[in-house]
């Protein structure tokens, strides 16, 4: 079944009663080619990637809850290339190439909107760094133009621009950057991958990860034991404890991040907006709610539920940026169980175990980065050689001293 807007009329006249479920729920098998653990944006990715790219269809996502449960439903839905490092400018840039064909792709509308972000910054300082990520960031191929106050304010008129705190002296637009619906992204390719004959086995939680002589076999779930050739951990925050089952202790932290939307509003913020010295950013999705995040819980936790001197933080920011959004009435919050790695980058490589691979540590990056993220392991899973955009994402860099330090934002930057 194809979607199209003459489907949708068409079964709009009827009732709506000839659509077909989006995915397959089958039972599991008793063995696959590959088992992906977690049913997020990134795995069910890498599994349409693999059927799709590679050709591979003996495929399983292992998924504990219900598709959409975990952090893919539990982020602010922005989607950038503004990144600056070597290493991690090519990834995002190509996930974003990526992004901008993704809906015929996948023949489903995750309302990627291309509506712009605005990094603002607050002093001479700040302005020459964004002068430096905008050159990069041409360099890499996007798009990427510096505002002047009065530039800002004609975009942004609703900023608080006599803040004496935090006086807006410019900020960088990135045209090509924006938002997508987190849940529909899943859905999206939930149901690509399952029209390739991927299985997709919800409420199938992973209790155990089988290694004979030292090659993974298989994993041990709550609807059974079901063997395996290749296995893939690819599961945020919970990283450190499924590794811990096949005996690995990774490098992340795991840690709280917040999100908030409000009310349905008449539309009044036309970009993302992103206050990098509150740490708060905020867009508003198609229904009106305004939504919006900050920094995270400065604790480890694996509750998927925030603090409330967290929340009152954000709150604060929000005031101070634009005092207009206290008005607002606050509808409802969650938390995502975000993956720290301790250079702000990602990990994407092979174990120690052989056959066992994982996909780790996106930090703030994790929504904008699930198409190349997918792309790149699948590569690396069918091809056993990383992909050229991924190459910097090893495992083993925490050893041997090449990290990615993008903008100090991964866990060493979270102690200090």
């Amino acid at each position: 079944m194809r979607y199209s807007g003459l489907r949708v009329l068409a079964e709009g006249l009827r009732g709506n009663r000839g659509w077909r479920p989006a995915w397959v729920r089958p039972e599991p098998r008793e063995a696959y080619d590959i088992i992906i653990i977690g049913g997020g944006g990134h795995g069910l990715s890498t599994a349409y990637h693999l059927a799709k790219e590679h050709g591979l269809r003996n495929i399983a996502v292992l998924e504990k809850g219900y598709l959409g449960s975990g952090n893919i439903g539990r982020n602010t839905t922005i989607v950038r290339a503004n990144y600056m490092l070597p290493g991690n400018s090519e990834f995002y840039s190509f996930s974003l190439r990526l992004w901008e064909s993704l809906e015929s792709t996948l023949n489903y509308n995750v309302m990627h909107s291309q509506r712009g972000l605005i990094n603002l910054f607050h002093s001479d300082g700040q302005r020459d760094a964004f002068v430096r990520r905008g050159n990069a960031m041409i360099n890499q191929g996007d798009d990427a133009i510096l505002l002047d106050p009065e530039g800002v304010r004609r975009h942004l008129p609703y900023l608080d621009f006599e803040n004496i705190r935090f006086p807006i002296y410019g900020g960088l637009l990135h045209p090509r950057g924006g938002t997508a619906r987190h849940d529909a992204v899943a859905w999206g390719y939930a149901r690509a991958a399952s029209r390739l004959g991927v299985h997709i086995l919800e409420n199938c939680e992973v209790t155990g990860i089988d290694i004979e002589g030292g090659r993974v076999t298989g994993v041990q779930t709550s609807r059974g034991p079901i063997r395996a050739q290749k296995v893939a951990m690819v599961v945020a925050g919970r990283s450190s404890q499924v590794a811990a089952m096949a005996g690995l202790k990774l490098p992340i932290e795991s840690h709280v991040l917040q999100a908030f939307v409000t009310e349905g509003l008449k539309p009044c913020i036309d970009h993302v907006v992103s206050f990098g010295m509150g740490h708060f950013y905020i867009s508003q999705s198609d229904k009106g709610g305004l939504v919006f995040g900050g920094d995270i819980d400065f604790h480890a936790s694996y509750a998927a539920r925030g603090s409330l001197p967290a929340a009152e933080h954000v709150m604060e920011a929000a005031m101070t940026l634009m005092p207009m959004i206290g008005r607002a009435r606050v509808l409802r919050s969650w938390g995502g169980i975000m993956d720290m790695s301790p250079d702000g980058s990602p990990i994407i490589d092979r174990t120690p175990v052989d056959g066992l691979y994982v996909n780790c540590g996106w930090n703030y990056g994790g929504f904008k980065a699930v198409p190349a993220s997918g792309w790149c392991l699948a590569h690396l899973m069918a091809r056993e050689e990383p992909h050229e955009v991924a190459a910097r994402f090893r495992l083993d860099r925490f050893l041997t001293g090449h990290l990615l330090d993008e903008e100090g934002t991964g866990s060493q930057h979270n102690l200090h």
